[in-house]
């Protein structure tokens, strides 16, 4: 409706002449002028001038335009409400309606077409929230989701249809939308939709995992391996801060690499990082075992990362060293050698059967009711559990001590079994004969003595080696630990003679293992006899085995970490106010030398005047004093807002703490996968295996998941999904 001052003349002549008025389209909203053809239209007729059949119309309100001016205040001849008509059937009220009708979207032919009901969309949200709940559940626990046959009729039709069936028998608004019931283009159980809903919660713990490392520096721990069909396999995970100053250790994916060339390994990491929106430039750690194309001074992964980012800190992974220094010191000593190879032949023996088992244990049941009567052993709760004998496993050094731990606590049963195979007519010669072999080591005063040596040096050893996988262990609490290993080693070696030898002497009487002479000449059967050789039995076990081996440790310890005794750790040392060696000095270089891109000049010096402040609070605030770690400390600042009051010297504790210690959590993750891509789903696609890994691994919190918000992801990507699960607004 062109509003003008004066609107034109018609062509009548000048004594009649009239023209158009602006008061009209108050009084007729369907009204338009044209400034051009100087005439009047009906906008909607002018829209929707098709009529149908029966309905007709005149043109002049379409196409010809409407100027005799005369006959529009014409009483009941208006020209406008002619027009118009009188009945609801006229030309003009038929097109009003189509106008209305396409101004309202709702009645749109696409619309009409997709909506559905209330009861048919609520219908299907329960039946795919049953799906959802029943994915999720069978991830958690890493069970299949496929059967051999899942087709109605089959007995068993795979886990995730079964499981299904089990929500749907009680529950009966679930029974009534679900499998057989539902209708048979939106089951919402297929492989496809399986697949599909694994990978939303898989991506939607990546994007949480991203949202809590923030703004955060992170480091990166990297180690692959070989799944069940043979492929090569990446575990990434990330190491940070969070938002309350906890460490996390969050694992992120797992790739399929072709080999593991360095290159190779760097390209993927990347791929990874960018899909998950984190940058290489915010990388302050990283951390691998010490495999040459990790590690490669040149063309290493380590290498290449610190290209990319050279703030990229590596730390060879302390656990791993760990297990090389002590298998080294192991090997080193000959009689510990011979010990270890000798205790495996013994749980061989006595465990090559299920028969000989049956039969160790019930001996060590006999043997804990005869000691229990004796008074030997005390009663309780989860005391005196019958156990069998543990096989130590070649890379994980803990678990030589519990292989220790158990031989030495069932050593009176192994023997009773060893006798009885010895003396059984009914085995063959070449199991007697391994039986008696076994026995006669078993009950060596050697095998004895080494026995109880060694559990004492690994129970100091394994404290260090189960704490450097914890998740939360700062690189100089790490340090710390392995200081006190030491020192404990260097003790046993000064004061733990006599109190072993007493303690091996006591075993012995009590399992009638024969006791030799300390004092007479000891024999090596080794070297000549004919040489002159005045070393006693007892110079042999205190000198050449008791102090040997701790020796041996102690020597090992100290190489294989001595190269992790950087400059960089020796001045994190300097920011525990609590210890002498804090000192400012030492932690502005810290900052000034391996973290200049994380501080601007003027922030290196906001840091320097919050130190002293720093140093006082956290002297004098209980809970800032009772904290164990830096870790520790990071958190207490946060809950007693102290991170806002020394900001610099947050951030610095954060970027300390990033460092990692160890790759366990990592190795933690193909521990997983052997528990998933088992030998029956060994053909499981890497499609399948990434995110059911990612969720699997991330149950804590995959489990905080709202279902209606999977339902919303997994209604997003396909549009012709979304009027199924979505009521639609009138």
């Amino acid at each position: 409706m062109p509003y003008m001052r004066e609107y034109p003349y018609n062509d009548d002549p000048p004594k009649h002449r009239r023209r158009f008025q602006y008061s009209w389209f108050k009084d007729f909203e369907w009204l338009e002028f044209s400034p051009y053809t100087k005439r009047a239209y009906c906008f909607h007729c002018f829209l929707f001038s098709r009529k149908p059949v029966g309905k007709c119309g005149s043109e002049t309100f379409t196409i010809l335009g409407f100027d005799r001016w005369k006959k529009v205040n014409n009483g009941k001849e208006c020209a406008f409400l002619t027009h118009m008509g009188k009945d609801a059937g006229s030309a003009h009220n038929f097109s009003v309606r189509c106008y209305d009708n396409f101004k309202n979207s709702m009645t749109h032919i696409d619309k009409v077409y997709g909506k559905a009901t209330a009861k048919t969309i609520l219908d299907a949200r329960l039946r795919l929230k049953v799906t959802i709940d029943s994915i999720r559940w069978l991830t958690f626990q890493a069970c299949a989701f496929r059967g051999h046959d899942e087709s109605p009729g089959s007995i068993n039709r795979g886990n995730f249809l079964e499981l299904v069936k089990l929500l749907a028998s009680y529950n009966k608004e679930v029974k009534d939308v679900v499998l057989e019931n539902a209708p048979g283009n939106a089951k919402y159980t297929s492989h496809q939709v399986q697949e599909e809903i694994l990978a939303i919660l898989s991506r939607k713990v990546q994007r949480t995992i991203r949202e809590e490392i923030g703004d955060s520096k992170f480091c990166i721990m990297v180690d692959e391996a070989r799944d069940e069909s043979k492929k090569e396999q990446m575990a990434l995970v990330l190491r940070f801060p969070d938002t309350e100053g906890f460490i996390q250790e969050r694992f992120v994916d797992v790739i399929h690499v072709n080999d593991t060339l360095a290159l190779t390994l760097k390209e993927t990491i990347c791929t990874v990082l960018a899909d998950n929106n984190l940058n290489v430039e915010d990388i302050r750690g990283q951390a691998y075992d010490g495999a040459s194309n990790m590690r490669g001074e040149w063309n290493g992964l380590k290498a290449l990362i610190l290209k990319a980012c050279p703030y990229a800190y590596y730390i060879h992974c302390m656990a791993h060293q760990l297990q090389l220094a002590l298998v080294a010191a192991s090997r080193e000593v000959h009689e510990v050698h011979n010990f270890f190879q000798h205790a495996n032949f013994v749980i061989n023996v006595v465990s090559a059967s299920p028969k000989r088992n049956d039969e160790l244990l019930a001996n060590q049941a006999t043997e804990i009711a005869r000691e229990i009567e004796l008074g030997d052993l005390d009663t309780g709760k989860g005391a005196n559990q019958i156990g069998s004998l543990q096989r130590p496993a070649d890379t994980r050094w803990s678990s030589h001590f519990k292989s220790i731990r158990s031989l030495r606590k069932m050593f009176g049963a192994t023997i009773t079994v060893l006798r009885s195979i010895a003396n059984d007519r009914s085995v063959t010669q070449y199991s007697r004969g391994d039986a008696g072999g076994a026995l006669r080591i078993i009950v060596s005063f050697d095998f004895v003595f080494i026995l109880h040596l060694m559990e004492r040096i690994m129970k100091i050893t394994d404290v260090l080696c189960q704490t450097l996988q914890k998740k939360s262990m700062d690189i100089l609490n790490a340090l710390d630990t392995l200081s006190n290993t030491k020192v404990l080693l260097a003790y046993l070696r000064e004061e733990g003679w006599e109190p072993l030898i007493e303690e091996v002497k006591t075993f012995c009487v009590k399992h009638e293992v024969e006791i030799p002479d300390m004092s007479r000449k000891y024999v090596d059967v080794t070297k000549s006899r004919n040489k002159h050789n005045n070393i006693t039995v007892l110079h042999h076990y205190k000198a050449d085995v008791f102090n040997v081996a701790i020796d041996q440790q102690l020597v090992e310890l100290n190489d294989r970490y001595s190269v992790q005794t950087t400059e960089l750790m020796t001045l994190c040392a300097s920011l525990d106010p609590r210890h002498d060696s804090f000192d400012i000095s030492k932690i502005c270089m810290l900052v000034d030398k391996f973290y200049p891109a994380d501080f601007s000049s003027q922030e290196q010096a906001r840091l320097e005047s919050q130190l002293p402040h720093y140093q006082l609070d956290v002297c004098n605030h209980p809970e800032l004093n009772s904290s164990s770690s830096l870790a520790d400390l990071t958190v207490a600042l946060h809950k007693t807002g102290k991170a806002s009051v020394y900001p610099m010297v947050d951030r610095l504790l954060r970027l300390v703490i990033t460092l990692p210690v160890s790759t366990a959590t990592a190795e933690r993750a193909f521990s997983a996968m052997k528990i998933i891509n088992t030998r029956l789903r060994s053909k499981m696609g890497d499609n399948f295996l990434r995110p059911y890994m990612v969720v699997y691994i991330g149950k804590e919190i995959a489990a905080k998941f709202n279902v209606n918000e999977i339902i919303d992801l997994f209604d997003r990507p396909a549009g012709g999904r979304r009027s199924a699960f979505k009521l639609v607004e009138m």
